[in-house]
């Protein structure tokens, strides 16, 4: 993945390109000790193969699996020799098992212990992938629940579309984050195969029931067909499926970082006691975190171009993809692991401004009422055309700060539309009417607690509206 560094004892490990950006649960899947030991374990698994097959003696085998040990040093000392870090493990672990070192990687090629190891990894960290993703989705799904009637501005452009809640805003990142989830775990599922068929696939070194033995063993797949290398359109998708979680969480860090502009000022990352916005300027809460997700998004999405260009090798096999996938494979598990992780701590923490949305969504004069304002002339027998440029030029003067764009429009349509149509057009709740039906679509609670404090019950959005009932300061 990415240059090896070299611990007291001579124990080889991973050092990762960014080790601040690398979950110690996907550190331990992919550095240099994990690999060694899944190379030794398909070697061992092999082994045992050929013994049940009846090629080599089964004590042998058992003699394999008892005294076959991984020495770091000596692996790192061949290889500087040798050029080949397969080669040099294999004759480093057949030092170490005498005669019967020569039943070590018998039949095999190195794709088979290189492809086979790898699988058994992407599989692994694909699981906590998942794991940490669930722990992003019920973060999710609490404050979904938490601030479904928390009004707040819609946008559109970047600009005051119709009222919504801060509730559904989040219930759509919460169905993009699980459709991405469900993505990837299929992805993983394509990758998690191996195999053990010799230098072009053909199985004319090893037979299938080796490799079948070997695939059982690591609870693996077994490829239905290979060249010397497993097809990376495998790989091509995991990563493909990885970078789309990416820029699904980018969405989400997104969402937050334009609502945390001082101009707007309705939602802000969480931010320590102690913690510095700035070195120049102490006023500053920056939305550090969310840009961190921002940019992690961009290499995701460059490690997906790379894993593409990885599919196309030449005949049965080259080695282009090598090297880029020690790089490529390892970062993006590490990389889109930290990044839930962090989303999770940006929405478990998020800070809440429900006042702010609120003033936001009577800006103006409830100016975002103008959609239910146009439908009222129209049912009242009004051409589209000639009560879209009425309701407009209201809302210009509004804009201009002539006056409330409400109170512009009862006193120009009162005697047209009456006091009860009016009042029904600058009802805010009403705009949240299908917010229960989106959620119970989701699989959401719509059940929130009474303002009294009397327990929970299924309540209209207008009414929690003009009770003020909207989240209610900061989420935890």
């Amino acid at each position: 993945m990415s240059p090896r560094r070299e611990r007291a004892g001579s124990q080889v490990e991973l050092a990762h390109v960014i080790p601040r950006y690398t979950p110690a649960a996907i550190a331990a899947i992919f550095n240099d000790d994990s690999r060694l030991r899944r190379w030794l374990e398909v070697e061992l698994l092999a082994a045992e193969g050929w013994a049940a097959a009846g090629r080599i003696p089964a004590a042998s085998a058992q003699a394999l699996r008892d005294g076959a040990r991984i020495d770091p040093a000596r692996i790192q000392e061949l290889e500087a020799e040798q050029g080949h870090d397969v080669a040099a493990f294999v004759q480093a672990v057949q030092e170490t098992v005498g005669d019967e070192g020569r039943f070590v990687h018998l039949g095999l090629t190195s794709s088979d212990v290189v492809d086979t190891t790898l699988a058994t990894q992407l599989r692994d960290a694909a699981a906590q992938i998942h794991q940490d993703a669930a722990l992003l989705l019920t973060a999710l799904e609490d404050q979904a629940v938490r601030h479904r009637l928390t009004v707040m501005p819609g946008r559109t452009h970047g600009v005051h579309a119709e009222p919504i809640t801060l509730g559904i805003k989040l219930a759509n990142h919460w169905d993009e984050v699980r459709r991405s989830r469900e993505r990837l775990a299929a992805a993983a599922l394509e990758v998690a195969v191996g195999r053990v068929s010799g230098p072009v696939g053909t199985h004319t070194s090893v037979p299938p029931q080796v490799e079948e033995h070997v695939c059982a063993g690591l609870g693996l797949s077994v490829a239905p067909t290979a060249t010397q290398v497993l097809a990376r359109d495998r790989h091509a998708a995991f990563v493909t499926a990885a970078a789309i979680l990416g820029a699904t969480l980018e969405r989400l860090a997104t969402t937050v970082r334009l609502l945390q502009q001082t101009e707007i000022g309705e939602l802000e990352e969480p931010f320590a006691q102690r913690q510095k916005g700035s070195s120049a300027m102490p006023h500053k809460h920056n939305p550090i975190l969310c840009e961190r997700v921002c940019g992690m998004a961009r290499v995701l999405r460059g490690y997906a171009v790379t894993a593409m260009e990885n599919v196309a090798l030449w005949h049965e096999r080259d080695i282009s993809h090598s090297s880029a996938e020690r790089i490529v494979l390892p970062d993006t598990c590490a990389l889109l692991d930290y990044m839930l992780r962090l989303c999770t701590r940006l929405v478990g923490q998020v800070r809440v401004n429900p006042d702010k949305m609120l003033r936001d969504v009577e800006m103006h004069g409830r100016i975002t009422c103008s959609p239910r304002v146009l439908g009222a002339l129209i049912a009242a027998g009004w051409s589209r055309e000639a009560a879209y440029r009425e309701v407009q030029g209201l809302a210009e003067r509004a804009r201009a700060g002539e006056a409330g764009f409400e109170t512009l429009a009862r006193a120009a349509l009162e005697a047209t539309l009456g006091t009860q149509a009016l009042d029904e057009c600058f009802d805010v709740g009403a705009f949240l009417d299908g917010i229960d039906g989106i959620y119970r679509r989701l699989g959401l609670a719509v059940v929130v607690a009474q303002p009294g404090g009397s327990g929970p019950a299924a309540e209209r959005p207008q009414l929690a509206v003009e009770a003020g009932i909207g989240g209610g300061g900061a989420a935890t």
